[in-house]
């Protein structure tokens, strides 16, 4: 079954948490959902990440895995980020062994990647390149730990998705307002309609 990769799938904000995202509803086991479980969207993503992650890399473009090696290292290193990200935004901080396993992961990928001397993120914005899916959600997570961007990182409560709120005052409550704000709006709604009398309702 072909998946759509729109806007929605990446309301993480950056390249990081987009992959992490590809498994839904984490924290509810009876609901999760591994999006690479077809390995056919690991190509798709690739694609829709390139285009939807311009801000964030320019006119790079991503190598999707194809071999199963690699295909597992990719999946490590996104199991890696959600454990870093979701165990700090949980209140566990950067935790070290979490920060031991992302670290040795992600400088194996960057180490197999050619011209590594270049990946710098701020060097590599706007560059016509390739790079590894694996390498380059690596390097975006990078530059989360920097304490700034880290307090802005959260977890929709709908959805379970990690996102970086980039609104002003840190006030963004959900992945994106339009779905998952607008479903517990209209569960709120049901929920406050069911326990109301029904001569409320005349």
């Amino acid at each position: 079954m072909t998946f759509d990769w729109n806007a929605h799938r990446f309301s993480g904000g950056v390249l990081a948490l987009d992959l992490a995202n590809t498994v839904i509803f984490r924290e509810t086991p009876d609901r999760a959902l591994d999006r690479f479980s077809d390995r056919a969207e690991l190509q798709r993503f690739a694609r829709a990440a390139a285009h939807f992650r311009k801000p964030e890399w320019g006119e790079a473009s991503f190598r999707a895995p194809v071999a199963r090696t690699e295909v597992e290292r990719l999946v490590n290193v996104r199991e890696a980020i959600n454990a870093l990200f979701r165990t700090a935004v949980r209140g566990g901080g950067l935790h070290p062994q979490n920060m031991a396993t992302f670290l040795q992961l992600g400088s194996a990928l960057v180490c197999d990647e050619p011209g590594t001397q270049d990946l710098a993120l701020p060097n590599a914005l706007g560059r016509e390149r390739e790079l590894s899916l694996g390498t380059a959600a690596f390097l975006s997570a990078m530059r989360l730990l920097e304490p700034a961007r880290l307090e802005r990182i959260k977890i929709c409560p709908n959805c379970h998705w990690l996102y970086f709120d980039e609104s002003r005052n840190r006030s963004r409550r959900w992945c994106d307002m339009t779905v998952c704000g607008n479903r517990a709006k209209a569960q709120r709604h049901y929920r406050r309609n069911r326990t109301q009398p029904e001569n409320d309702h005349a």
